[in-house]
């Protein structure tokens, strides 16, 4: 049951997410729903919800089950899993082999190449946990430890928390997300930030802090939804949660139906804006802030390269202009009245490579004089009025 022939390379993960406080837009439960239809994974454990649950806020659900009779469905937190079990699908072939069973039939296997979540090779994941359940309404301290013990027995590395909050962040551009984690080791590995944020908690907070004290690695994976379509869920939102989970964990998980969701999503707000000027206003101040913002982070972090840039540069040149200065302690000389120009010297042409720089020249006083160069066979010198020689080199050819 659960055994991964690559555990070494891929930690058990654990994805958890409540509704409630910190479900924005239906965001991260419609997430967790998505990846536990992937995966068919297999209801695992129960945390029941009557202890932890007001069941007056958090109302249980009626339905008909398969057999026609009423049931009802509480709100519980669940885990879901990938249960192998050979001879059945998700039991691969490989597996089978070395099991010493008879892998299916082609046709079996066919039909077992549909939509899943793969690694970037194409392999499949079989150590992904899924945790939705509802924010509980009490004993906050006891939820999160049967949470910890969940992870525990199933030996879970990372805990992932999934959140969504409402923001001024326009619908007309990419959601944000962002990481965070206590651990540094983990913000190096997942490039996460360490939160600052003090105020109201939820309890992705108290079941964070709570895998901290038992030394079990999380994350904590929050988007921003739009404040002004609350009453709807933002499947954009959870495209970008999925997007992330990609790039966190070296994934690829299937889409479905969500992109055209989030398209259709995104066009009924413009039609409705369309119809409201202060909504369009607002949504247009809200996007012009967003461009800004980006703007001004690129444009920032660019300057910044450049300006450090420039300093290193300046304080190199300030360098050799006090070294060219000085020489064995003492200020240099003036300019002798031989130099380039009377009124104004000759910039310094700039070294070839491997020349020596100003730093390194001795001054011009004491420089040796450099000896005459011999003159080559049939190298005339230079005419009386200065001029180089008009005749020719030994070979003949004319040195004009």
């Amino acid at each position: 049951m659960n055994e991964s022939t690559d555990r070494d390379l891929a930690p058990r993960v654990l994805i958890a997410a409540f509704q409630g406080w910190s479900d924005a837009g239906d965001a991260t439960s419609e997430a967790l729903q998505h990846l536990i239809g992937l995966q068919k994974a297999e209801l695992l454990h129960i945390i029941g919800g009557e202890s932890f649950v007001d069941l007056q806020l958090q109302r249980p659900k009626v339905f008909r089950d398969e057999q026609g009779r009423r049931a009802i469905d509480w709100p519980d937190t669940r885990l879901y899993g990938t249960v192998h079990r050979p001879g059945t699908a998700g039991f691969g072939a490989a597996a089978m082999t070395a099991a010493g069973l008879t892998p299916p039939p082609a046709a079996d296997a066919a039909a077992e190449e549909t939509e899943t979540i793969t690694r970037i090779d194409g392999s499949p994941v079989h150590d992904l946990f899924f945790m939705p359940g509802y924010e509980p309404g009490r004993d906050w301290e006891n939820f999160a430890d049967e949470v910890v013990e969940l992870a525990e027995v199933w030996g879970v590395d990372l805990v992932v928390l999934l959140g969504s909050m409402y923001s001024d962040a326009p619908h007309s551009r990419p959601i944000i997300t962002n990481v965070t984690s206590e651990d540094p080791t983990l913000r190096e590995r997942y490039g996460a930030e360490r939160s600052e944020y003090e105020g109201p908690a939820g309890i992705l907070t108290a079941v964070e802090i709570a895998l901290e004290a038992a030394t079990i690695g999380s994350l904590s994976l929050w988007v921003q939804v739009p404040h002004y379509v609350h009453s709807a869920p933002s499947p954009k939102a959870t495209l970008a949660i999925l997007d992330k989970l990609e790039e966190l964990l070296d994934i690829v998980i299937p889409r479905g139906e969500l992109f055209a969701q989030a398209t259709d999503w995104e066009s009924n707000i413009n039609r409705i804006a369309e119809n409201d000027d202060d909504m369009t206003r607002y949504i247009r101040s809200l996007e012009e802030a967003r461009d800004e913002a980006l703007a001004a982070e690129t444009t920032g972090d660019a300057l910044a390269a450049e300006f450090e840039k420039f300093l290193e540069q300046d304080s190199r040149d300030d360098k050799q202009a006090r070294l060219g200065s000085q020489s064995d302690g003492r200020q240099a000389r003036p300019e002798p009245e031989h130099s380039a120009s009377p009124e104004q010297p000759a910039p310094p042409a700039k070294p070839e490579q491997g020349a020596p720089t100003a730093a390194e020249q001795p001054e011009q006083s004491e420089q040796p004089e450099q000896p005459e160069q011999p003159k080559q066979d049939g190298e005339a010198g230079p005419n009386p009025d200065g001029s180089d020689s008009d005749g020719p080199d030994p070979d003949g050819r004319d040195r004009r």
